[in-house]
């Protein structure tokens, strides 16, 4: 396993609004926070774990840096401004968002080394990185890396970065791990979550879960909160993972060829 334990399922912040989201998931039992710059809503997140009666310790908490602010002074920058955002000392998780628009390997990650040398946090994650932009990623990084996050769900299986993570020892955090909906389509899901008494949302996580060195930070609202939680204690049999396994299309709910030439606000004092 990992070098240090990484919450199997976090709770993914997109579009969130309210603090009281973010403190109804801490009173649940999520102990992993994931938000980006790019989201807009750092200080809802941050008001929303200072509500919290859950100790600071407890929890890993996420954030990413926009494409546009990765050349070393505008990724030192902001990410003290995300700090103060958060209202915390030290992220706990500090991800590249893309490796686009302002990334160079060596000016990048040598500023994210400065920040984990200044205790500004605590683990690098690369985030839609391939298997040679992350080994690129660990020649240059003196930092320790933690996660690498990419889309992957049941109908997106992401084989060759699972045995990745796997041999190198580090997670893969999986975004939009219900593929944004469409999972629920997916009839050998339907038919699992019929024989189990379970939502298709969490036969698709516990599959995620099944695999070693996989997490997962679904975003939810009102009731999904509690019943994307509740996978935890779903085990699937060898044979239903073999049915998922099987599922012969694949979709991808994120478009890297869109996605990663967004241009965003910069940081700016």
């Amino acid at each position: 396993m990992p070098h240090t334990a990484l919450p199997r399922l976090g709770f993914g912040t997109v579009g969130v609004t309210d603090p009281e989201t973010i403190e109804t998931a801490l009173e649940i039992g999520y102990r992993h926070i994931d938000t980006a710059q790019w989201y807009e809503n750092e200080t809802i997140v941050g008001r929303g774990i200072a509500r919290s009666s859950v100790p600071r310790e407890e929890l890993t908490v996420a954030t990413k840096v926009l494409p546009d602010n990765l050349g070393a002074e505008d990724l030192k920058h902001s990410t003290e401004q995300s700090l103060d955002r958060l209202g915390l000392d030290t992220v706990d998780l500090l991800y590249v968002h893309w490796p686009t628009n302002a990334y160079d390997p060596v000016e990048t990650l040598g500023a994210f080394d400065d920040l984990y040398d200044d205790g500004k946090l605590r683990y690098v994650g690369l985030s839609n990185f391939t298997p040679s932009l992350l080994d690129e990623a660990r020649e240059i990084l003196d930092a320790p890396i933690l996660a690498t996050q990419v889309e992957m769900h049941p109908l997106l299986p992401q084989r060759e970065l699972v045995e990745y993570v796997q041999r190198t020892d580090i997670y893969l955090v999986a975004y939009s791990p219900l593929a944004q909906g469409k999972v629920f389509d997916e009839p050998v899901l339907g038919d699992i979550a019929d024989k189990y008494g379970v939502s298709v949302a969490q036969v698709s996580l516990a599959w995620l879960f099944s695999h070693d060195n996989v997490a997962a930070i679904p975003k939810a609202s009102g009731d999904h909160i509690r019943d994307n939680y509740e996978a935890l204690s779903l085990d699937l049999n060898d044979e239903d993972i073999a049915r998922i396994d099987a599922i012969d299309h694949q979709i991808r709910t994120v478009n890297p060829e869109t996605e990663e030439k967004v241009d965003r606000t910069p940081w700016t004092e």
